[in-house]
């Protein structure tokens, strides 16, 4: 549940009391295998970002119960923390002023690595994502080598979880077909387990294993594709036509 944003006068009245709570995510039930890259499908509005923020620990949600690597995520938030990274395609927490290298050097810093082990891992990471220039500042960084520093960074501290928010949402056809092979690629190298967004039906045949299918805060559909046919019944169906099918019906 969230309630609308509250304005000064709200503050000084009786209304923000009595302001009207959405129901944001609605018996959501979902259970991703390690090592596994799982497309959270839905339109806009569906909930996916809000069901991110809730398992990156961003958001608290008022009820249910939700862990990571077996780490309940508000009872042992710090050893689940430890494991995942957020990776967002519109990252804010760099600064623009930075080169790469000292953006992450300075994440480094935040988890506790000496400047030997900080080093090595910085010029790993940026070797296993592909980032050409770690030397160039942030803020002339395409939007694509914005995502890849993002990746860098979850080397730092190892993270097993990635959790992406619509990752090749403003990029182009190109750029965003080298970072779906990117991001197929950490996951069936380094064993990295994806959690991805997207309103992309083809981004989510393309490089998931599962897909669930989010409609209105509630899943309509979960598992392989073949699966969700199944689900849908509509065995020949395409992606697209069974995310029309099932969304259509929220």
């Amino acid at each position: 549940m969230f309630s609308r944003g509250i304005g000064w006068w709200d503050l000084l009245s009786r209304r923000a009391a009595s302001r009207k709570r959405t129901l944001a995510l609605d018996e959501v039930d979902l259970r991703v295998a390690p090592g596994e890259i799982f497309a959270l499908l839905g339109p806009n509005g569906a909930g996916k970002t809000t069901l991110i923020k809730v398992l990156a620990g961003l958001v608290v949600a008022d009820a249910g119960e939700a862990s990571i690597f077996g780490h309940d995520i508000r009872r042992d938030f710090k050893k689940a923390h430890a494991l995942m990274s957020l990776v967002l395609g519109e990252e804010r927490s760099f600064y623009w002023r930075l080169t790469g290298r000292q953006n992450l050097e300075f994440f480094a810093a935040l988890y506790n690595l000496s400047g030997r082990d900080a080093r090595t891992r910085i010029a790993r990471a940026a070797t296993v994502v592909a980032l050409p220039d770690l030397d160039q500042r942030y803020q002339e960084y395409s939007t694509g080598n914005k995502f890849r520093l993002a990746l860098a960074r979850s080397f730092l501290n190892d993270a097993r979880l990635l959790f992406m928010d619509e990752p090749t949402r403003s990029l182009d056809p190109s750029a965003a077909g080298n970072l779906r092979s990117l991001v197929r690629d950490l996951s069936r190298r380094e064993g990295k387990t994806v959690f991805f967004t997207t309103h992309d039906t083809r981004e989510a045949e393309e490089i998931a294993d599962r897909i669930a299918i989010l409609g209105e805060g509630r899943i309509k559909g979960v598992g392989t594709l073949s699966e969700i046919r199944a689900q849908a019944s509509a065995p020949s169906a395409s992606l697209a036509e069974i995310f029309g099918l099932l969304t259509a019906a929220s």
